[in-house]
């Protein structure tokens, strides 16, 4: 599902470290979190990837930034016809994924709850441990996807270093994005 396109054009307008806390390496950790979570919750693959890309791409700084989520929103909107291609419910889905990631809500569409605790799921990075009680699905509070999504954010495991996105692997993904098997989703 990721096009290379999307990606350069992330990369030019992202005004952060591409590396940083809240860039490229973080939301391959969100996308993989979130794929991996919507094998068990049924939610849009389509949506919670491209929340990956996009819920932290409108910051202006890596500290308090109180409308990036709701800038991303409006970002998403502007780019969906030319590169991300929701219908529109699933647009609809991300914008209110977007918007209100920050804010510690818990009650939403299974596939809104996907994308927020795949992006919590991935606090560790910045010294918090993901409290199972403020995570909204069943799959994301197991013990085995705490310890893993823990271990990758503190950067142990394949998924947490350097991302290149430079060009396309033979399976279609982007270099450092494998997709967990998400086979079974309505909505690859």
């Amino acid at each position: 599902m990721l096009k290379p396109p999307l990606i350069k054009v992330l990369e030019r307008e992202f005004r952060l470290d591409w590396q940083g806390m809240h860039g490229a390496p973080h939301w391959a950790r969100v996308r993989w979190n979130g794929l991996t979570l919507a094998r068990d919750t049924g939610a849009r693959a389509d949506v919670v990837e491209c929340f990956a890309l996009l819920h932290d791409s409108q910051r202006i700084n890596d500290r308090r930034d109180s409308h990036h989520g709701h800038r991303a929103g409006d970002y998403a909107q502007s780019i969906n016809a030319e590169y991300l291609h929701l219908d529109a419910t699933g647009l609809e889905m991300l914008i209110y994924a977007c918007e209100y990631h920050s804010e510690g809500l818990m009650e939403a569409d299974v596939t809104v709850q996907t994308c927020w605790d795949a992006d919590r799921l991935d606090l560790a990075r910045v010294g918090i441990t993901p409290d199972p009680r403020r995570l909204c699905t069943a799959p994301a509070r197991r013990p085995a996807q705490l310890r893993a999504s823990i271990a990758m954010s503190l950067g142990h495991g394949s998924r947490a270093g350097h991302v290149d996105f430079e060009a396309g692997s033979p399976s279609g993904d982007l270099p450092g994005w494998s997709t967990p098997d998400v086979a079974g989703s309505a909505h690859e």
